[in-house]
């Protein structure tokens, strides 16, 4: 094992990373940016190095810098958390020539499977169900409209260096196919630098249905079962679930014997995710994450498999500590990404000070947080507060569990989307597990006039809680404000 892991990241992911380098006896080395100073991770690393500027391009996306200091700290390894430059293959690079592990696959994974049309073509190798569409760049507009002919409207255009829901426009007739191309090759070439772009069937309202991989250097891999992730806005993420609602014995064990083939194609190691479309019995692989995922938790918290250790070990050059008959799925798991977001505005951005602070605790809740009473979120980075887990022995009471701990999640100065995931969980919908990646969008007016109305009802529990942090005069103050921003959002709700 290490002596010593830089994490390149920040946040609650540096401190989930950390956190697994104590259990195994390695100090954890943190950099931080100027609008990081303060932050908790920093004070939770054995030893943290500055960055300075705060802007991602010149701190956590500065791949010299952070070199720099993992030479001067005498790291031995390197783990990229998710995001930034998480499966960046330049990084991997710059490790290899300075002799420093990087947790994570090969550079030839890394630029493989970041690219969706060569990800494409290794999967129809592998012999993974994929979606029908292109094998190649798609230049010419007759090509498009014989390639969206042949495979039926609609059809979606996507940038093959995308990600993150940004270079992709779903396209229902020929008269809009060539605007799509060119602006989705825009959209691209701005973005990523890459203006290739390649079309597939749209699949309408599919369920995101994944699969947890872990592989190590002696030729063992396995799967530690699935998550479901299809309540998502502009295809992220908001809710995750372990195991899917619609899963079977049967239907695992062919998604996840997909899933391996996969990554033994590929000759994968470390963590990773398999992604896949799931419609009308049929599953589609989508893409590959060749990381660490945020949602990792509920497969934590279902099988009680430590992945970031594993994924220590296993940059460390040790065999998995498991086998595949020895991943159980116990229970269910749910997690809400609790973001400084306004949900009644679109999800627009709220980063702020948090004025006051309580986390939710008890029986079968775990909280992944890197914030604390008086903490600013900074307005450079993700809006992330934290994520917030709950167990139970079946669906139902992993769902009660999480409606209690949101309502024991106080946190003061910023909008957050708990009240969001408040109103999801009360959605019979939802409830019944009749899931699908346009389930906000379908039930929106609905979510949004349940997010009012917890707003309205909860408004006198929040201020008796607001006096445990601020005086009298304050409490009022902001109850004023409440008022007039729940009136904003009803004259917004009319309006739609």
């Amino acid at each position: 094992m290490f002596d010593k892991i830089l994490i390149a990241n920040r946040g609650e992911i540096a401190i989930r990373i950390m956190r697994a380098c104590r259990e195994l006896d390695v100090k954890s080395v943190a950099i931080y940016s100027d609008a990081d100073k303060t932050s908790l991770y920093t004070n939770y690393a054995d030893e943290k190095y500055a960055l300075g500027n705060p802007s991602p391009s010149k701190s956590y996306l500065n791949i010299d810098k952070i070199m720099d200091i993992a030479i001067e700290s005498e790291a031995e390894a390197m783990h990229p958390g998710y995001g930034f430059l998480a499966e960046n293959s330049e990084l991997r690079r710059q490790c290899e020539k300075n002799g420093i592990v990087l947790i994570g696959p090969s550079r030839k994974v890394i630029e493989s499977m970041g690219d969706k049309i060569t990800s494409k073509k290794l999967m129809k190798k592998a012999g993974v169900p994929v979606i029908g569409g292109t094998d190649s760049e798609v230049t010419d507009s007759d090509e498009a409209v014989k390639v969206a002919e042949s495979i039926g409207y609609p059809v979606i255009v996507k940038a093959s260096a995308g990600g993150g829901g940004i270079g992709m426009r779903t396209v229902y007739e020929e008269d809009e196919l060539v605007r799509a191309i060119e602006s989705t090759q825009s959209v691209a070439s701005t973005n990523f630098g890459d203006s290739t772009v390649f079309i597939e069937k749209y699949i309408e309202k599919p369920r995101h249905i994944e699969f947890q991989i872990l592989a190590d250097d002696h030729g063992n891999t396995i799967h530690v079962a699935d998550r479901e992730c299809s309540i998502q806005r502009r295809h992220q993420k908001l809710i995750e679930e372990a195991p899917s609602p619609i899963m079977t014995d049967e239907l695992r064990e062919r998604m996840g014997e997909s899933a391996i083939k996969a990554v033994e194609y590929i000759d994968y190691t470390s963590a990773g995710t398999i992604e896949f479309l799931y419609s009308g019995g049929e599953y589609y692989f989508l893409e590959m994450n060749t990381r660490i995922q945020v949602e990792h938790p509920i497969t934590e918290t279902v099988t009680n498999i430590d992945l970031v250790k594993e994924q220590l070990k296993i940059a460390s050059g040790a065999e998995l500590s498991y086998s595949q008959k020895d991943v159980k799925v116990n229970g269910h798991a749910i997690e809400c990404r609790i973001n400084a977001e306004d949900p009644l505005a679109d999800f627009a951005p709220n980063p702020g000070k948090i004025t006051g602070y309580r986390s939710p605790g008890g029986p079968g809740v775990r909280l992944d947080s890197g914030v604390y009473m008086n903490y600013t979120i900074p307005t450079f980075y993700d809006s992330m507060i934290s994520k917030l887990i709950t167990w139970g022995s079946n669906r139902n009471e992993a769902i009660n569990r999480m409606k209690r701990a949101l309502s024991e999640y106080i946190i003061l100065g910023v909008k957050t989307t708990i009240p969001f995931h408040k109103a999801i969980m009360r959605n019979n919908y939802f409830l019944e597990g009749d899931l699908h990646t346009h389930f906000v969008d379908d039930h929106r007016k609905g979510i949004d006039d349940e997010m009012t109305g917890i707003m309205e009802e909860e408004t006198e529990r929040i201020n008796r809680m607001r006096s445990t942090f601020m005086p009298g005069k304050k409490v009022a103050a902001i109850s004023v404000a409440i008022g007039s921003y729940l009136n904003t959002a009803k004259n917004h709700q009319m309006k739609k």
